[in-house]
This record gives structure tokens, C-alpha cells and sequence, in this order.
């Protein structure tokens, strides 16, 4: 009883806070440090915890004369990875289910001899507990349940023309009228280079995923193969040994170009996939394995321009966010994940044209999509919580989100109140951004100022 007073009492953190022995500010729903990272929050209730655990002692379920912290036991009763106390991320030293393997960038079964299984086929055997593993009160015999996503149904439109996507590669070598080039200064190509490679650097590393891809596509109980597959994959490219870059490459050249053939077969979720596999794999090539000169890295931008095209064909927008109602939570992911896809694609050509000596060209054909929505929509961990981000939303922003192009230049001869009416706007939208948002926003006032 003594022990049970004890916890209770001294609990001042949450459960990811208590792991890395961190300060918890204690924030209701989620504090702050949780939020930073993107981590599920949750506090155990320790008293009904210890009561289960002294139940469950004498069956076998966990052994508490054992000295380990009891997150790294409840890892082990459910069959999930070790926890670590000294840091913030995952040990894969633990007991696996076989039979119920899980995804994730950052946690590989080193034990497998071949480790990968590229061109769609199974990815490795990694070990991630599912999102409400972690959220759960520890050593809960009883897991909050997730909640079912369901991603066959999406009411999508595009708004925008997608074939001017498909031949941006063009507008390099053949003027368009009314073209407009974005001048980068040094800094601002330097900054974008530097963030983008960083996008693969935490992929590879298992360090989390890049702010375009949402939690649930990677985290839920049945992730997307094609992205699965990529975060896997791309783990061989972790301290390449000298000299194999090439066949390293050819390995995921192979993968991108079955996803490439299957890009008008593909149901919605997995077509999105596939566009953040594609993109990341280019990336990797470009930045990791340093195939700028490689032929095969132009005609990879030509085919991740289809796909971003046959992707945007299948909608950018919610039917409900055009209409400025509550879209389904489903396929507002959906299209909230493409959009930042997309944008993150027109950064990295920013990058190979600068590489080339080409010049850039603002795409202007993204013209009325929503700018990168805000953080406490993307990293809503629950439909109710989402639900409520996105009530509070529509009645902030009764005219609209904002779009992409009111972070470009500011139109020449615009009305003094239209201009600060525009600007209000912006300052609105950076009260709640993510990091993907900061960066878009930095990158477009570094270029365009306003």
C-alpha cells in the first residue's frame, strides 16, 4: 500500500515524459513536449495499474520482483518494443508476435538476414506498438481502442488544372507566357536543401517520418504497403559502405518503378503512398546517395510529376472544404497529406533546378489550394479531437483558409484594405502552424517578403 501512495503522488508527468525522464508541463489533452514531437499523450493512472498488476502477478502476466521499469514490462506482455528510459525513442530489444508485424521508419528486426523486400513486395518484420500502445495507461490489460479509419469513401475535387503539374518539367526549356521565376536568394536555397535533406536524414535514421506524411498512414493498424515498404527500404541507405551507392540505388530504382506502373491502379490511400514513396526515394537518391548526375534521377522527376498529376486528379480539396463545412476526418487526411506532398515536390525541383543552373518558375497552377493547414488539426490523435480542432476552425476562418498563393507577392495595384486584410490572414494562420508550415512560410517571405 505504501507503494501505491507513493506512485500516486509522485505521477507529475506523462507517461512519454516519465519514460525520458523529461519535465511535464502537465497541459490538459496533451503537454507541451508531447506536442512538440508529435507523441501521443497520455497520463497512467497508477493506482488502478498496481491493483491489475498485483492481480495478474500471481498468473504469470508480468514479474514484479523484476528491477524493470514496468513501461519496458508492459512492452514485453504485449508483445510491443522496449521503451527506453534513458531516451526518447524505441528499443527493439523485446519479444515480437510473428504473426501481427507492424510498420515503422525507425525500428528494423536486425536479426532478418535479408532485412528488406523491395518492388511491393512484404516489408522486413519491424516492431512499433500501434499509437494507443502508447497512449494507453501502463500495464492496462484492457488498450484503448483507436479509432477505425476508413479511407474508400473520400469526397474529393480538384480544383486546380493537374496537368500543368505533369509538364512543369517543360517550363525550364520551353517559356510559357506569364511564366514568373522565383528568384531564391543563396540563403533561401541553401535553407530549403538543408531542410529537405534533413526530411530523409530522420526517415533513415528512425527519427520519425517527414511532415508530410500523417501519423495514421504510418501508425495505424493496417499502414499503407508502397510507404511501408519505402521507410523500410530506405534504412539500407543508413552509412552506405563506400563504392555501393550505385547498386544501392539501382535497389530503389527497382521499387520506384513498379510503383510508377501502378499508378492508375491504385486506389486512393495507396496512390497517395506511393506519390510520398516516390518523393522520398528520389530524395534519398539525390541527397543520400548522391545520384545528382545520374540520368536516372531526371526521368525520376518526369514520373513524379505524372504521379503528383494522376494523385491531384483524384482530388486536392475536400467537397466540404470548398463548401466550408466539417469534411469526414478521413479525407481531409487525405487531401491535407497530398497538398504537402505536393508542395514539398515543387521545393525539391526548386533544388535540382538551382543544381542544374535552371531557373525555378512559381507554379502558379497551385493557385486557390489551402496553404498547409494547422498544427493542431495535424496532429490531432482522435476523430473527436479532430472534430472539435476543426469546428473551432471553420468558425475562425468563416471565409476560408488561407491559400497558398497569399503567402506569393503581393499583386501590384491591390487596394490598401485588401492588403491588410491579406496580411491579417497570414498573421492568423502563424499562430498555429507546425513545423511545415513555419518552413513554407520562411521560404516564402525569405523570396517574396510581405
Amino acid at each position: 500500500m505504501k507503494t501505491a501512495r507513493y506512485a500516486t503522488s509522485r505521477q507529475k508527468a506523462c507517461q512519454q515524459c516519465s519514460v525520458a525522464k523529461a519535465r511535464c508541463d502537465r497541459k490538459e489533452r496533451c503537454c507541451s513536449r508531447c506536442a512538440q514531437r508529435g507523441l501521443p499523450c497520455a497520463y497512467p493512472h497508477f493506482t488502478s495499474v498496481l491493483a491489475t498488476t498485483t492481480s495478474k502477478a500471481e498468473s504469470g502476466y508480468i514479474n514484479l520482483a523484476s528491477n524493470a521499469n514496468p513501461l519496458q514490462s508492459f512492452s514485453r506482455a504485449s508483445g510491443g518494443p522496449l521503451l527506453s528510459p534513458e531516451r526518447d525513442e524505441l528499443s527493439t530489444q523485446g519479444t515480437q508476435d510473428p504473426a501481427t508485424p507492424t510498420n515503422h521508419p525507425g525500428l528494423t528486426d536486425h536479426s532478418s538476414n535479408s532485412g528488406y523486400s523491395p518492388c511491393g513486395a512484404a516489408p522486413a518484420k519491424i516492431q512499433w506498438p500501434n499509437a494507443h500502445h502508447i497512449g494507453a495507461p501502463l500495464l492496462a490489460p484492457a488498450l484503448r481502442q483507436p479509432d477505425i479509419l476508413e479511407f474508400s469513401e473520400l469526397d474529393l475535387i480538384c480544383p486546380i488544372n493537374a496537368e500543368a503539374i505533369s509538364n512543369r518539367w517543360l517550363n525550364a526549356y520551353i517559356p510559357i507566357p506569364g511564366q514568373s521565376v522565383k528568384n531564391y536568394p543563396p540563403t533561401v536555397s541553401a535553407f530549403i536543401y538543408r531542410l529537405l535533406k534533413s526530411y530523409t536524414g530522420m526517415a533513415i535514421h528512425g527519427h520519425g517520418f517527414p511532415p508530410f506524411v500523417h501519423s495514421s498512414q504510418v501508425l495505424g493498424p493496417n499502414p499503407s504497403p508502397p510507404l511501408s515498404t519505402c521507410l523500410s527500404l530506405i534504412r539500407i541507405c543508413d552509412k552506405p559502405l563506400p563504392g555501393s551507392e550505385n547498386a544501392t540505388s539501382e535497389i530503389l530504382q527497382r521499387e520506384m518503378n513498379a510503383l510508377y506502373d501502378r499508378r492508375d491502379t491504385s486506389d486512393d490511400i495507396s496512390l497517395l503512398s506511393s506519390f510520398q514513396a516516390f518523393l522520398m526515394y528520389t530524395m534519398v537518391l539525390f541527397f543520400r546517395l548522391s545520384q545528382g548526375t545520374n540520368p536516372f534521377l531526371r526521368q525520376a522527376m518526369m514520373n513524379l510529376q505524372e504521379l503528383a498529376c494522376v494523385a491531384a486528379r483524384r482530388g486536392l480539396m475536400c467537397r466540404a472544404e470548398q463548401q466550408r463545412t466539417r469534411p469526414k476526418w478521413e479525407s481531409w487526411i487525405v487531401a491535407e497529406a497530398k497538398r504537402r506532398t505536393l508542395f514539398t515536390m515543387y521545393l525539391f525541383d526548386s533544388v535540382l533546378s538551382s543544381e542544374d543552373g535552371l531557373p525555378t518558375f512559381l507554379g502558379t497552377e497551385l493557385e486557390g489550394l489551402p496553404a498547409s493547414a494547422s498544427r493542431t488539426l495535424w496532429l490531432a490523435q482522435t476523430r473527436r479531437d479532430w472534430e472539435t480542432a476543426y469546428n473551432m476552425h471553420l468558425a475562425e476562418w468563416d471565409e476560408g483558409s488561407l491559400c497558398i498563393d497569399e503567402l506569393w507577392p503581393i499583386p501590384q495595384g491591390l487596394d490598401q484594405s485588401l492588403v491588410a486584410k491579406r496580411r491579417y490572414r497570414v498573421d492568423s494562420w502563424l499562430e498555429n502552424l507546425d513545423e511545415f508550415g513555419t518552413m513554407l512560410y520562411a521560404v516564402t517571405s525569405c523570396t517574396h517578403g510581405g
